[in-house]
């Protein structure tokens, strides 16, 4: 275990990555972090890639750049693949004094100090192992910065996955961040091979902000879920009590505000429809901790709602199939991104409360299962109705589950031959990416 925390294993033997086709993965969210969703997308390409003809070499972040870290999946890493954790700091937990930091150190996120440890790190990388592809994954607008600058040193083809806008109407706030968002993704567009995208509207949004560019730049390969993940997770016990109602992972407090949910809880019980003996909302692994306690108090639903601690994935799956139901948020904001946990929502086969925009991505993957399960998130009347319906087809044993052809048609498998596909194309044409796409 101690190899995935210090860099390169010093038993691997170099040839073994020389017998395949080979990608540089850049990916702040892996392995032994804890909390992100994202961790997942990133790891079952690498688990998937070897056998669909590509070796991964993973460039990530020392553990120390995380808010919680544990053990549980580093075991999911194939032993065979190189892993080098470079220097990054954490500039609000690690750059501040008492809470307080320098805006600049922070830009375009308070990760960009792991550039100075990943760049020499990703160039010894591929001065080592000669791979053929460079692939740089978000959230962390740091990670197309370093593929950036490494496809820039190296002329690798580059796929950058975008997997959500880097941009919309609310996100990010403050105009320096704003500036250094607009910036990094100008440039991860016009340098990279490819930029892909989970979600349709998200292709779309991109191919609209950038007419210049060819249509085909923006691809999607969406996010799923693993099967073998599943393998002998035994749902939670169900215990004698209330409806336990469960949100599994980060509650954002723009992007997945569960003010009007409270106030709409408040006011179902209010008219005596439900009470703390029939109903528990519970939000587990939130981070925001303080800031949903704070609303929770605001709205006086305290016995309702219960903030839980993170668990480990396994034990996070084994709750999802054991839960009565689950709960999904998601901003109108966010109509072109679909919440990675959804998908995992769908194999647990659990009855599903969606409180997101009806014109959103989100939306259309529901409807495509057959989920009629919908309301808004910004609407307290109109989220007491679709949960005072949800309960009642609860009771009646009618909520909608989606179909198993559905469920399977999500599995990562599909995902990662699409990446392997894609890893195959860009690296077939061996020209620079064209100089009129210089900013």
């Amino acid at each position: 275990m101690a190899r995935q925390h210090a860099g390169l294993d010093p038993r691997l033997d170099a040839r073994v990555v020389k017998r395949a086709k080979s990608v540089l993965m850049i990916a702040f969210h892996f392995p032994p972090q804890r909390g992100s969703s994202g961790i997942q997308r990133t790891l079952q390409f690498v688990r998937r890639l070897p056998a669909l003809g590509w070796q991964p070499l993973v460039l990530s972040a020392a553990p120390r750049a995380y808010d919680s870290v544990g053990p549980d999946q580093l075991d999911e890493i194939p032993r065979g693949v190189p892993v080098r954790r470079a220097f990054a700091l954490d500039s609000a937990r690690h750059l501040a004094f008492k809470g307080r930091y320098l805006g600049w150190t922070a830009l375009p996120d308070r990760w960009v100090s792991w550039l100075l440890g990943a760049v020499p790190a990703g160039l010894a990388l591929i001065r080592r192992h000669r791979p053929q592809a460079i692939w740089s994954t978000y959230p962390i607008a740091s990670a197309h910065l370093i593929g950036l600058v490494l496809q820039r040193v190296s002329g690798l083809p580059w796929i950058a996955d975008l997997r959500d806008p880097m941009i919309d109407a609310s996100h990010p706030t403050g105009r320096a961040r704003r500036r250094a968002a607009s910036w990094v993704e100008a440039r991860t567009v016009r340098h990279c091979s490819v930029a892909v995208c989970t979600t349709p509207g998200a292709v779309r949004s991109y191919q609209a902000r950038y007419p210049d560019l060819p249509k085909e730049r923006f691809r999607l390969i969406e996010n799923g879920y693993d099967e073998a993940a599943f393998a002998g997770v035994v749902p939670e016990p169900r215990v004698p009590g209330p409806l336990r109602l469960l949100h599994s992972g980060i509650v954002y407090p723009s992007e997945r505000d569960p003010g009007p949910l409270f106030a709409a809880l408040a006011a179902l019980r209010a008219r005596a429809r439900i009470d703390a003996g029939s109903l528990r909302l519970v939000l587990r692994a939130a981070v925001h901790d303080d800031f949903l306690l704070q609303l929770v108090h605001q709205h006086g639903v305290a016995d309702l709602v219960e903030i839980a601690p993170p668990l480990p994935y396994r034990a996070a799956l084994a709750e999802m199939l054991g839960a009565d139901a689950l709960l999904l948020l998601q901003a109108a904001n966010c109509n072109d991104q679909v919440p990675a946990k959804l998908y995992e929502y769908l194999r647990a086969a659990r009855p599903l409360l969606a409180l997101t925009d009806a014109r959103g991505d989100t939306a259309a993957v529901l409807r495509g299962c057959g989920i009629d399960t919908v309301g808004p998130l910004d609407d307290a009347a109109a989220i007491e109705t679709a949960l005072e319906r949800f309960l009642d087809l609860m009771a009646a044993g009618q909520a909608p589950l989606a179909s198993l052809e559905a469920v399977r048609a999500c599995e990562r498998g599909a995902r990662a031959a699409q990446l392997a596909l894609l890893l195959d194309e860009v690296c077939g044409v061996t020209q620079a990416v064209k100089s009129s796409n210089a900013p």
